[in-house]
């Protein structure tokens, strides 16, 4: 998502093994784009396409036949009916309360009586909720 772009470069004109320099331009107030220069010389780059970034080095020590099998701690189904994901599931800063039995439980009990929460409709992401005011 938010990837680091690269500063390492081995210069076409010096022949250094040194670092780019990015700076940004500016028309006015707008920002219209980068420069990239040689730290070592000064050679200012026409864009980034003709910046000689060097290649990162992948270290691969272990492959997947190295990874340990996935752990499966539920059997399948069976932690959609822990307590926590119950109706009558209270949560408050000093204990977690079963409303229908009337006693304190932790999240991962479980009981006969389990009554799934409603699902929550969100609104889609980059539009505020509505509020109504009466």
């Amino acid at each position: 998502m938010n990837e680091r772009k690269s500063v390492d470069i081995l210069c076409t004109v010096c022949g250094a093994d040194t670092f780019v320099i990015r700076n940004p331009k500016y028309d006015g107030f707008t920002r219209i784009g980068d420069s990239f220069a040689c730290a070592a010389c000064g050679h200012e780059f026409a864009g980034e396409e003709e910046v000689p970034f060097k290649e990162k080095e992948v270290l691969r020590v272990f492959t997947e036949a190295d990874r340990p099998a996935p752990v499966k701690v539920f059997h399948e189904g069976e932690a959609e009916r822990l307590c926590r994901h119950c109706v009558n599931y209270v949560v408050n800063p000093f204990m977690q309360w079963c409303a229908l039995h009337k006693k304190e439980v932790e999240a991962t009990d479980t009981c006969n009586r389990f009554e799934p929460k409603p699902v929550k409709e969100e609104p889609p992401p980059g539009e505020p909720g509505k509020v109504k005011l009466e």
